[in-house]
């Protein structure tokens, strides 16, 4: 019986992460009954910033040239959370920023939205926004950089 149960456990596991690749998420976790598994991904904040400036979306809401690593641009804003990026408060409402837009410390510039709750990240600094590197309700990663303010 407990070949039996080895062999349940590695088709969940395969199954979970087949569902990590699926929703781009970095870690889940299941219970049932005594059983507690969970199953994580190594990420590297380097791997999903590289995809993003090559995306044409993404070249299409940034009118500046945007360094190869936005990652590593002084005035890159990092997601502080795992989430979707969202533009606006709602859909269809205006952006709550755009590129060249001037924005204040503490100005919303985005919200992330984690777990059910919108979350609004706010401006660490004055400046001009230099580049958006998400599209609207592009999933992002912890430090993912979201955009460029200078």
């Amino acid at each position: 019986m407990s070949n039996k149960k080895s062999t349940i456990d590695h088709d969940l596991i395969r199954q979970l992460a087949g569902l990590l690749d699926e929703t781009n998420l970095s870690e889940i976790e299941v219970e049932q009954n005594d059983l507690r598994i969970r199953v994580a991904r190594q990420m590297s904040v380097t791997a999903p910033v590289a995809a993003a400036p090559a995306a044409p979306a993404a070249a299409a809401v940034s009118e500046a040239p945007v360094p190869v690593d936005p990652a590593n641009h002084p005035g890159a804003v990092p997601s502080p959370m795992v989430g979707t990026a969202y533009h606006a408060a709602e859909p269809g409402a205006r952006p709550f920023i755009d590129v060249g837009q001037s924005v204040r410390e503490g100005e919303t510039i985005m919200i992330v939205e984690a777990m059910k709750t919108m979350n609004q990240i706010p401006s660490p600094r004055a400046g001009t926004i230099k580049a958006i590197l998400v599209d609207d309700g592009q999933p992002v990663e912890f430090g993912e950089p979201l955009v460029i303010i200078e």
